[in-house]
């Protein structure tokens, strides 16, 4: 697998000065390249212009952006890109000015320099016999803003070689990107549902079955979005949604280019987004039916031709359309029956013959990764879209990976790590809030009792578990960290258990197995205040074994470096205190404000009264007995209906991120 340090991109437009920006970000060294001077300060301009309005809104500081601007260069010779080990082709879409671009760099640089295109449109493998080594070219499809969206599609060609789809692969997690890999098919993954879903937009204006404030406000309720079609349409551009759909015409007429979408586009004007939104209920139904059967067609003809796995079209449209349900997911709540006949309605209207992949079997997504190398499993959470949360078939599809690594005779040692920005980032509160309100807590108790089973399976595993902390790793998250027998972290992971603060408890084995790693009087500090610790925090009290870079991450997947051992800790002063404080201080000592602060300073032990104080009362008081009477995990168990039966949890799962006042009932 290559090592990418140095980035080229080609084109300092919108899209390229973003993916600029992105990498640049991520600290790599970047050469910003187009074929004018002129261009190529306009594009580190709106670099600039976009990170001091990061600062301004405190997600930079003016350290970080120096430093982030130190690492762009910018050319308008393409001489200057020979250094790079990858160059991402940025320009407008235009097969023939891409064609000859690549031939020029071709010309230029190396046979180990990777070349991807980041085309939303064209064939990669047309596109790689530009070149004199196509095994080295690639597509990366970056989406808007690409500075912001974590969405690359990976698109190898014919003889795009697998130790380049593994570069751009590990290369796009360095660089903040959640990827999926998909065949060289026009329109790739996302384009190939979600251009043909504007276009029908504009055929039902064409027809006038309604206006556009109508269309947009139907379509922002169903796929759960926040622009429409035509608001989307205005953002993006509208040339480039014709431009896109052209290309896929080749596909029937179901994707024939609306005539008022070519006239919009040619007009070179947006649409006029003002119009009174419709209630005419059997109106608003058949523009739904209609917006729904051309993503579902187009979705199960993906399915058919093995574009991609089922996961990676719900992942594309959640993650890089922000739709908050993805077509797959659609699919699964309308069932077989209503699919069927949506996807009739759009075969009927366009005569296209039926796609064959609808159905649960087809619908299957996977969550948990399991790839084996040597005597080395890597099981990887791979649900970034939803932070990698926990529910029942994540927890089954955990269990299930795990046995077939735990089981093999070859493997002597087991990675659990996450895609995304996350770990686990806990369960998924909605499968909480879901089982309360519909008094349903046996179930919530069900799939407790099976996700401790499953934790003790991967806890009481003969075999070195090795927990790597990629990101987020909360509540559930940090407690499957907690079975693992070495914990690592890359440097930006942050972890803590949110519980009582939400009105529940940790269910998972968080109060006996964090206990057991760095003591009874730092795990009430942890579960008790919700404490988000930084991966150097958890180092200084034990909970993290050692942190790594996401580059010794995957030198240590590949076997080439050894797992580093359990590390014993000499606590600072810091927290000696905060381990005395807890020690000497029952909880409803501090809670009565009657605590002594020994050689914790007053104000700290003040913070600390009243953060418990905003506690779920209820939550914070089974805590600490479970953490006191360490009656093992199967204890966490016992309050379960106790707890999630209380107002306070229902409450403080229903306003997450929001400031509440328990009520201690």
């Amino acid at each position: 697998m290559k090592t990418i340090k140095t980035v080229g991109v080609i084109g300092a437009g919108t899209m390229g000065a973003a993916i600029a920006q992105k990498f640049a970000q991520e600290n790599f060294n970047v050469i910003l390249a187009d074929r004018e001077e002129r261009f190529v300060k306009r594009g580190i301009d709106n670099i600039t212009k976009m990170f001091r309005e990061g600062v301004e809104k405190n997600v930079f500081t003016e350290e970080q952006v120096d430093n982030y601007l130190s690492n762009i260069k910018g050319t308008h010779e393409l001489e200057n890109l020979k250094k790079c080990d990858l160059i991402v082709e940025a320009i407008f879409e235009d097969f023939i000015a891409k064609s000859d671009l690549f031939k020029i760099v071709d010309s230029i640089v190396g046979p180990e320099t990777i070349l991807a295109t980041n085309t939303s449109s064209f064939s990669v493998t047309e596109l790689a016999q530009s070149v004199s080594h196509p095994e080295r070219f690639v597509g990366m499809h970056y989406f808007y803003h690409a500075a912001k969206n974590r969405l690359v599609e990976i698109i190898p060609g014919e003889e795009t070689s697998q130790e380049v789809v593994d570069s751009v692969k590990a290369f796009s997690l360095l660089s903040g990107k959640d990827a999926i890999i998909c065949k060289d098919s026009y329109g790739f993954v996302v384009n190939r549902f979600f251009v043909p879903w504007l276009n029908e937009a504009a055929r039902l204006l064409e027809e006038n079955i309604a206006n556009i404030a109508t269309i947009d406000d139907v379509c922002m309720n169903v796929f759960g979005i926040g622009m429409g079609p035509f608001a989307l349409m205005n953002a993006t551009g509208v040339p480039v949604a014709y431009h896109a759909e052209k290309t896929l015409e080749r596909y029937g007429t179901l994707y024939s280019v609306s005539h008022k979408l070519k006239e919009q586009a040619l007009s070179n004007q947006q649409w006029e987004l003002e119009g009174e939104v419709s209630t005419d209920e059997a109106l608003r139904k058949k523009v739904s039916d209609r917006m729904l059967g051309i993503v579902f067609f187009v979705c199960s003809q993906l399915l058919d031709e093995q574009v991609c796995a089922a996961v990676d079209i719900n992942r594309g449209a959640k993650i890089g359309l922000k739709w908050r349900k993805g077509p797959i997911e659609l699919m699964q709540y309308y069932k077989e029956d209503m699919v069927w006949y949506f996807i009739h309605l759009a075969a009927g209207l366009y005569q296209m013959h039926l796609p064959v992949s609808i159905g649960a079997k087809f619908w299957k997504m996977k969550y948990v990764e399991l790839e084996k190398r040597g005597n080395i499993a890597i099981l990887t959470m791979s649900r970034p879209e939803d932070l990698n949360a926990l529910n029942e078939e994540v927890m089954k599809q955990l269990d299930e990976q795990f046995s077939l690594a735990d089981n093999d005779t070859s493997v002597d040692t087991i990675f659990i790590t996450g895609s995304g920005k996350a770990f686990v980032a806990g369960a998924d509160i909605k499968f909480f809030i879901k089982n309360i309100k519909t008094h349903r807590i046996s179930d919530i108790e069900t799939f407790t009792g099976y996700g401790q089973s499953v934790f003790k399976k991967i806890d009481e595993s003969p075999k070195k578990i090795v927990a790597v902390i990629n990101g987020l790793a909360l509540g559930g998250g940090l407690e499957l960290a907690l079975c693992a027998d070495v914990i690592l972290a890359v440097p930006a992971a942050q972890m803590a258990f949110p519980e009582t603060g939400i009105g529940i408890y940790p269910g998972l084995g968080g109060t006996q197995r964090c206990a057991k790693k760095i003591g009874k009087p730092l795990s009430k500090y942890l579960i008790h205040t919700g404490k988000m610790l930084s991966a150097k925090d958890a180092q200084e009290i034990g909970l993290v074994d050692k942190i790594i870079t996401r580059e010794q991450m995957f030198e240590i997947f590949s076997g080439n470096s050894p797992v580093p051992d359990n590390s014993s800790v000499q606590l600072s002063n810091k927290w000696k205190n905060i381990e005395h404080f807890f020690s000497n201080n029952s909880l409803s000592k501090v809670l009565a404000h009657e605590y002594a602060t020994d050689g914790m300073g007053s104000e700290d032990a003040e913070k600390i009264f009243k953060t418990l104080k905003k506690k779920a009362s209820i939550a914070i008081n089974i805590a600490d007995k479970l953490i006191d009477e360490a009656k093992g995990c199967d204890s966490e168990l016992k309050y379960l209906d106790l707890i999630f039966s209380t107002s306070d949890a229902l409450l403080g799962l229903s306003s997450i991120g929001k400031q509440v006042e328990y009520q201690g009932n």
